[in-house]
Formats: structure tokens, C-alpha cells, sequence
């Protein structure tokens, strides 16, 4: 026999499995993710902490910018320098400008130990040093020892185009320290890009080292600004063994001008990363160990094995529970359809709490007291049915009679030597015809015209009237089609409205032609006309005028039908000829009688 699993059952198993599966799932990724993870996070830790170093170096960069740019208010030594006035003559009157320059713009904290003035052939003008000492002292000239004092890069930067300030560096061998070095161009004040002379500012170590030592994440850690194609200008952390190897392949690339296209890169056993400043020549550099950047881990990985064991046994318990709270009232209802299904058709679901399942079977309730109502409903609808189809049975009957009496009366008139009369009952026996046939709603333009003709008859017949009657009728539409009766009420309105008081010669002329796959029928009668206050009344859609209850279709209801059947551009167009009388014309896409009928099934599924 085969063993049959409960619900409840099922539920615990499945959602245990579920969250265990889930829990081993998780475990391993997180061994594949989550290194990268924690990695990146250390990353982008050190990168903010690189970027935020940059943003207050720039900080101090600028001031010192802005303080050697006061060199621009010594209007007198300027004009000397454009004048290309003698560099001796220059210095006897200008000995004291580089301290003024030092002492106005800067103050202690800055850090400024150096400030030397040159004319644009790298003649020395005027010289400032801060606390020299025989052991500790800065160049008299920066010229003076080309080679230690890194001048190069300064020549570089005056010969070049470039119309930044310079930020270079030099081991200070008295001081053993690194020494930055600034050079700012100094520009004819009429002729923007025309030399006259430079600024060169050498600032101790100490306002740059108190900026990096904020913002170093390890001590392992090693941190340096270099300038690009320039020696390193100052250095924090102490990197060893080979890890100090890579920090000095790297500053030698940098002073090499190779330019590493990420901001961080991995190189052997460390992770590099560097910060420029989108304004000065001036890069922030840092070299992490990656064991620094995992050292969170294993303990990471520890807890989480244990926060995984403690979820596994929270969602036993909670499975259990959730799965008992779902199946019993599940079950009820279970055994409740059971019975009805046995026959027991009023059983009812009782004392079901309020919630999702109170209201899945007040629903359950519902449903089996609509089943009930519809059976009902169906036999009394199956009964009404059977007497409509008796019904329509019937009506058949009666068209038929009056067919077949007419067309009896007819022969009767033939035979007994009334034409007139026999022709009549032919034309009723044939408009009835064509008016009774409901099955079919679209017919051709030629039948509408013989509808119309028969129509014809017997209105003359009747009326005893001589109207002149005037066909213009496009041979190429007469199979093209239209709905039924769209014709010979526009006639009949022109008989009964537009020549029944008139005396004399009456006409109407009725025209079916096409133009661009438009039909148009025109009903033109030369009678007293429609007064211009009632012709946009005559196609409102209103029910006060009760056309239909009193026998007659209207125009109104053949352009409501065109409306319905086709869209809002077509239907009926009255107006007043010029020369009297009134013109109808209706409008109609051009259509064969298979897009006709096409068109009506659709209108019946929608």
C-alpha cells in the first residue's frame, strides 16, 4: 500500500530542507564572496582615506599658491623684471624682498624655510632662509648644487609650457629630511604668457608629515606623495622586506612618468593605490599588505557558522509550528468537501479564525452557495431558452403568411385583369422581404436600389403623386456594400418633409458614387427645404422624438447605425441646396461583403 505523506508532513520537510539547504548554500559562497567582499570594504576604506589625505594637501598646496601670488603686488620689481633690468643692480635694490614676501604672506605654521626670487635667466635676485644654522641650513642659491638640490625639475618646469605651480622635492642632507620644493611662474602682466622671472618656495617637512600621519590606516602601511616623473617628496609607514622592494619599483615608476591606469592595483602580495589631483603634479600613493585587508575573516567566518547552526534550529521550531497552524483548518476543510461531495450539499465550514484561512473558507462558503444559485439559475435559464426558441419558431410563421398571401393576391390580380394590382403586391411581397430578413444586416448597393425602386412603386401607386425620379448610379459600386434600409429612408424623408406641400414639378434625384474608398449616397430633393435652426437637431441622438416607437427609422437612426458600425468620420451630412430644397448625403467606407461581414462578427465578440 502506498504510504500517504500529511500535509503537515510535508510542509516541515519541505521547509526544513529548504533553510537547510539554503544555510550550505550560503556557507559556501560566503567562502567564495565574502573574502571579496570584506577585501573590497578594506579597500575602499584605505582609498577614502587616500582621497581625504589629497583633500587636505590640496588645501595647504593652495595657500602656499595663493601666498607666492603675492609677488604679483611688487609692482616696482615687476616692471624691473620686464624691463630685463641688470640682476646686479636688481638685487642691490631687492635684497629684502624674498623675507618680505615670507614674512607678509606666510606665517609660522606653514612651514616655509626658503624663499628665492629669479628673473627669467635664472639669476638669483633675492634670497630668504629661516633659522640657519652651520648644522642645519638651506642652499643660498638652489643653483648652487644642481644635483642635490634637484634643480633639474625646476629648469624643466620653466622652460615648459606648463602655467601651474610646480611641486617638486630634495633631500636636505644638513637636516636629513625631505624638503618640498614649489616653483610658481611669474607672467608679464600685459602679455599673458610671457616669462619675466620665478618664485621657488622650499617648506620643512613638518605641516605635510602631521597632514599623512592623520589619515594612516596601518603602520604596516606604506604612504607617500610623489610627483609624477619626480622623485617621492615625502614618505609615512614603514613597509619591510619585500614589501618595501615593491614600494621602491613603484616610486621608480612614478619618477619614470609611468602612470598606472587604476586607482588601486594588485602587486604580488600588496595592494596599490594612488589618488592625483586633477590641478597640481601631485600624487597620493599608499601600498597595503593584503593580509592587513583579511585579517576580519575568519573571525567573520566563525560567526557566521554559528548565527547558521542557531537559524537552522530557530526555523525547525518555527516550521513545526507555522506548518500545525496551516494544516489542521486545511484538513477541516478537507473533510468538509468530502461530505459534499457525498451528497450532505448544505455542510458548512464553522469556527474558522480570522485570518487567511478564516478567509479562504468563508470563501469556500460562498462558492458552494453560488453553485447552488447557479444550478438554479441554469434550469430556470434552460426553460426560458426552450420558450424563446418556440417563440422565434413562431414568429416565422407570420412573415411567411403575408409572403405567401401577397404573392397569392397577385396572381389573383393577374387573373382577373388588374396589372396595377398585381404588380403592388409583388413589390410589397418583395419590400417585406427585404425588410424582414434579420439574418443578414449588410446587402449590396444594387439591392438597396431595387429595394428602392419597389419602395417607389408603391408609394406612387398610393400617393398618386408625379415625382420625377433621377438614378445616377456608379456601375463600378453596385457590388460594394452596405448596411440594409440606408437608402429608401433618406427617400421617404424627402417624400414626407421636403415635397408634400410643394405644387408643381417635384423631383428627387438620388446619386451612389466613390471617391478615395469613401461611398457616398446623395438624396437631393428640389422641395421647401429644412429650416437652418433644425438641421443640427435632426442627428442628435435624442429619445424624446420616439422615431422608432412610431414606426419610422429616421435619419437619426441611420446615422447613430453608421456610427456604431463604422466610427465617428462617417454617417450623414444634411443641408439646403442654393437653388432649393434639401440633400442628404451619407457617407460610407467602401467595403466588399466579405469585409462587411468580417466587420459585423467583431463588432459581436466586442
Amino acid at each position: 500500500m502506498k504510504r500517504t505523506w500529511k500535509m503537515h508532513t510535508k510542509i516541515l520537510l519541505t521547509f526544513g530542507g529548504i533553510v537547510l539547504f539554503a544555510l550550505i548554500m550560503q556557507t559556501v559562497l560566503f567562502w567564495r564572496n565574502s573574502s571579496g567582499i570584506i577585501y573590497q570594504q578594506a579597500e575602499e576604506e584605505s582609498m577614502h582615506a587616500l582621497e581625504n589625505m589629497q583633500d587636505d594637501l590640496y588645501v595647504y598646496i593652495k595657500k602656499i599658491e595663493k601666498g607666492l601670488a603675492g609677488i604679483y603686488n611688487k609692482k616696482d620689481y615687476l616692471n624691473d623684471l620686464k624691463r630685463k633690468k641688470d640682476a646686479g643692480q636688481m638685487r642691490n635694490l631687492y635684497y629684502r624682498e624674498a623675507y618680505q614676501l615670507a614674512s607678509e604672506r606666510f606665517d609660522a605654521s606653514d612651514g616655509v624655510a626658503a624663499v628665492y626670487l629669479y628673473n627669467a635667466d635664472h639669476k638669483l635676485i633675492s634670497s630668504y632662509r629661516r633659522a640657519v644654522t652651520p648644522k642645519y641650513h638651506f642652499p643660498k642659491d638652489i643653483y648652487e648644487d644642481p644635483k642635490t638640490y634637484n634643480t633639474k625639475a625646476v629648469l624643466d618646469y620653466v622652460s615648459s609650457d606648463n602655467a601651474k605651480m610646480l611641486i617638486s622635492s630634495y633631500y636636505n642632507p644638513s637636516r636629513e629630511k625631505n624638503v618640498i620644493r614649489f616653483a610658481l611662474k611669474i607672467y608679464e602682466s600685459s602679455n599673458i604668457g610671457k616669462k619675466i622671472g620665478y618664485v621657488v618656495c622650499d617648506v620643512n617637512w613638518r605641516p605635510i608629515q602631521a597632514i599623512m600621519e592623520k589619515y594612516i590606516v596601518n603602520e604596516e602601511a606604506g604612504m607617500w606623495i610623489q610627483p609624477t616623473g619626480d622623485r617621492p617628496a615625502m614618505e609615512t609607514g614603514c613597509p619591510g622586506g619585500k614589501d618595501r622592494k615593491d614600494c621602491e619599483n613603484l616610486q621608480q615608476e612614478i619618477a619614470a612618468g609611468k602612470r598606472h591606469t587604476g586607482t588601486v592595483v594588485e602587486s604580488g602580495d600588496c595592494v596599490f593605490f594612488q589618488v592625483n589631483q586633477s590641478k597640481y603634479n601631485l600624487g597620493a600613493y599608499a601600498l597595503m599588505p593584503k593580509s592587513f585587508l583579511k585579517k576580519n575573516q575568519k573571525i567573520l567566518a566563525r560567526n557566521f557558522v554559528c548565527i547558521a547552526v542557531l537559524m537552522l534550529f530557530l526555523a525547525s521550531i518555527v516550521t513545526t509550528a507555522l506548518s500545525k497552524s496551516l494544516t489542521s483548518p486545511l484538513e477541516r476543510m478537507t473533510l468538509t468537501a468530502r461530505k459534499i461531495r457525498d451528497g450532505d450539499t448544505q455542510l458548512r465550514m464553522q469556527g474558522m479564525k480570522d485570518d487567511e484561512i478564516g478567509e479562504l473558507a468563508r470563501s469556500f462558503n460562498e462558492m458552494l452557495d453560488q453553485i447552488e444559485h447557479l444550478i438554479s439559475s441554469e434550469y430556470e435559464t434552460k426553460l426560458m431558452l426552450n420558450r424563446a426558441e418556440y417563440n422565434a419558431l413562431q414568429a416565422q410563421i407570420h412573415p411567411h403568411f403575408l409572403y405567401n398571401t401577397l404573392d397569392t393576391m397577385g396572381s389573383i390580380a393577374q387573373v382577373q385583369g388588374c396589372p396595377q394590382v398585381s404588380a403592388l403586391c409583388q413589390s410589397l411581397s418583395n419590400i417585406f422581404r427585404y425588410s424582414l430578413d434579420f439574418k443578414n444586416p449588410f446587402s449590396s448597393v444594387s439591392k438597396e436600389i431595387t429595394h428602392l425602386k419597389n419602395y417607389i412603386y408603391v408609394m406612387d401607386v398610393r400617393m398618386q403623386d408625379h415625382i420625377q425620379y433621377e438614378f445616377e448610379i456608379d456601375e463600378n459600386v453596385l457590388k460594394d456594400s452596405m448596411p440594409r434600409l440606408s437608402i429608401q429612408p433618406l427617400v421617404e424623408n424627402a417624400l414626407n418633409h421636403g415635397l408634400r406641400n410643394v405644387r408643381g414639378e417635384k423631383k428627387v434625384h438620388i446619386c451612389v458614387k466613390a471617391q478615395n474608398r469613401i461611398l457616398e449616397i446623395i438624396v437631393e430633393d428640389n422641395g421647401s427645404g429644412i429650416p437652418e435652426d433644425k438641421i443640427s437637431s435632426l442627428l442628435q441622438d435624442s429619445q424624446e422624438k420616439g422615431a422608432e416607437k412610431r414606426g419610422s427609422i429616421g435619419l437619426n437612426n441611420i446615422h447613430m447605425r453608421m456610427k456604431m458600425l463604422y466610427g465617428e468620420p462617417f454617417g450623414l451630412a444634411i443641408a439646403n441646396r442654393p437653388q432649393g430644397g434639401a440633400r442628404v448625403t451619407l457617407h460610407l467606407p467602401q467595403t466588399t461583403l466579405e469585409e462587411a461581414e468580417q466587420l459585423w462578427v467583431k463588432d459581436l465578440k466586442y
